[in-house]
Order: structure tokens, then C-alpha cells, then sequence
């Protein structure tokens, strides 16, 4: 793999769920510290009363600093602590318009109160015993994600339940599974956290043999060759490298700036797509109003990088 310090940015993607009692604080606290020491940080961290959860980028020395901070006050880098993740990629370019920190009622909204990661979660499996998992014909394997992250890339016999937004999760596994049925059941999201949610769920409703990939998806591109992967395509990043494939290395997949639809390389050559205006996925639904703001907004950034 190329070296980090051949990037421009370092990428961070963690969570951990720790009981936060006063949110409105900690982020004045947050932006406070980044105004004063982290000038190129972008990305978004959310905090809810359950934790903390979020993607950002720096300059390599400005995340440094950062992640000491948010260690200190969250310990993001307890790596030994259940429903606690942390890891590093990078971006040749930055990833991020800007910073947010934003308060929310739930790190991945699921409203299903059973589902707490602080009570229960399901079994971590290491991303170098996964494939040995996932080869028993007794598991039932559920990729958590939603439906335009699974058209990127998918484990091989992966099911997908085809979900427009995780709350719809619940529904999907009371009309699919049993438990008296589906006695192992295997889950895997982007990095994690989704299955701490779902895996909660389940064994709270009556499952007994949960596991979910530690770490998720990207520690397994980056922990397994290529050569001995079960993954099938890139993995879907929410940020603008748009995927990642093995190695963490960025992918050729592009985003549709008006639906959000992941496109390949193929679908940016198809007849409806054009540069942040459209593609294939909105074209017939694209009204005059939407369109008109979506090229006012293109012709704001080719003037507003033009100057710089």
C-alpha cells in the first residue's frame, strides 16, 4: 500500500458507545478545541445521550491532535471495550466540505429501546476468522446496510434485505427469520456500528448465536488480501472518495449529486448522466425547479474553485 504520509489527509471513522449526559457542552467543547488547533478539520461527529459516532479528516498532524482530544474526553481509541471502534484511513483529496458536530436522539436511529449496545451485543468475530464463519452452511448472513451501499459491494452469499432506512431492520427480520429456525446468524456493516444496533435487537427478541464483523467491512479490506476474500466489488464510504476496496484503497465509483445514488464508471457513460446534475436513477423525475438549483449550485463551485 502506498505510505500515509504520501496523503493529504488522514480519515478517522469511530465510535463508542458511552453514556454523554450534557451533548450541548461537550460540542461547544469540541468546536472550541478545533477552532484553535485543528484549522483543516472536516467531516461530522454526532453525539447522542447513548455515544459518540462520526467520520472526519485532517491534515495528518491536525488529526493527531484531534484524536488525542476526543480521547480524552470519550476514550474513542478503547479498543479493548466492547461497542468501541476506531481506525484510520486516508484521501488524496479532502473528503469533507467542512465540520459539524450535530446532536442526536440515536447514534443509528433503529427507535427500538431493546436495542442497546450499553446491555447487550452480539459475538465480535475478528476479520481473520471471518470467512470460516461465513462458510458454515448453518449461518444465515445479513448485510445491515441500506440498499444503494449493497449496489457497491457485497459479501459472496450475503443476504440483502434490501432497506431504504435501518428502521426498517425490525420489520425485515420479524416477516424473515425465526429464531427456533435461524439458530447462527452472521451481520456486517461499513464499520460496525450498525451491528451493534441489529445484533442487540435480535438477541433481545430471541436469538441466540449472534455474530457481527468487528470492525465492520473496512477492517476487513484492510486486514484480508484480495487474493483470500470473500467480499465482492468495493465498500461504500460515506464521504467523497465514495468507496474503498481492498487495502482501503479509493475506488472508481462516483455519487449522483441529486439522488445520492452510487454510480460505476459504466453508469457515468450512460446518456442521462451528466455532472452533478443527474443520472440514470433521476433523470425522468427531475423537475425544472431541481434542476435549475442543482446547476446553479455547479456553476457556485466552478467559479468559487476557479479563484482559488
Amino acid at each position: 500500500m502506498t505510505q500515509e504520509t504520501e496523503y493529504a489527509y488522514k480519515v478517522a471513522a469511530m465510535y463508542r458507545f458511552i453514556p454523554i449526559e450534557d451533548i450541548q457542552k461537550l460540542r461547544e467543547e469540541i468546536y472550541g478545541y478545533t477552532d484553535q488547533n485543528v484549522p483543516s478539520i472536516c467531516g461530522t461527529l454526532l453525539l447522542a445521550p447513548e455515544g459518540i459516532n462520526g467520520t472526519i479528516a485532517a491534515h495528518p498532524d491536525d488529526m493527531d491532535k484531534m484524536i488525542a482530544f476526543l480521547d480524552e474526553k470519550l476514550g474513542v481509541r478503547s479498543a479493548n471495550e466492547p461497542a468501541c471502534e476506531f481506525k484510520f484511513s486516508h484521501a488524496s483529496e479532502q473528503p469533507f466540505n467542512r465540520f459539524k458536530v450535530r446532536p442526536k436522539k440515536e447514534l443509528i436511529t433503529l427507535r427500538k429501546p431493546e436495542a442497546n449496545p450499553h446491555k447487550l451485543v452480539g459475538t465480535y468475530v475478528e476479520p481473520e476468522d471471518w470467512n470460516a464463519l461465513i462458510s458454515d452452511p448453518d449461518v444465515v448472513l445479513i448485510d445491515t446496510r441500506n440498499d444503494y451501499e449493497t449496489k457497491v459491494g457485497i459479501f459472496d452469499g450475503a443476504i440483502d434485505p434490501d432497506m431504504k432506512i435501518f428502521t426498517e431492520f425490525p420489520d425485515w427480520v420479524e416477516n424473515n427469520l425465526d429464531p427456533k429456525e435461524h439458530k447462527k446468524v452472521a451481520m456486517f456493516c461499513t464499520g460496525g456500528i450498525r451491528c451493534e444496533k441489529a445484533s442487540a435487537y435480535m438477541l433481545a427478541h430471541g436469538f441466540e448465536n449472534v455474530y457481527h464483523l468487528k470492525g465492520g467491512i473496512l477492517d476487513y479490506l484492510e486486514a484480508i488480501p484480495a487474493d483470500q476474500s470473500m467480499w465482492k466489488g468495493d465498500c461504500f464510504v460515506f464521504d467523497q472518495r465514495v468507496s474503498v476496496g481492498h487495502g482501503l484503497e479509493e475506488g472508481d465509483w462516483k455519487v449522483c449529486h441529486a439522488c445520492r445514488e452510487p454510480l460505476s464508471a459504466e453508469d457515468t457513460k450512460r446518456p442521462e448522466y451528466e455532472k452533478g446534475i443527474s443520472c440514470h436513477h433521476c433523470k425522468d423525475s427531475l423537475t425544472a425547479d431541481r434542476e435549475k438549483a442543482l446547476r446553479d449550485r455547479q456553476k457556485f463551485y466552478a467559479e468559487k474553485y476557479s479563484e482559488q
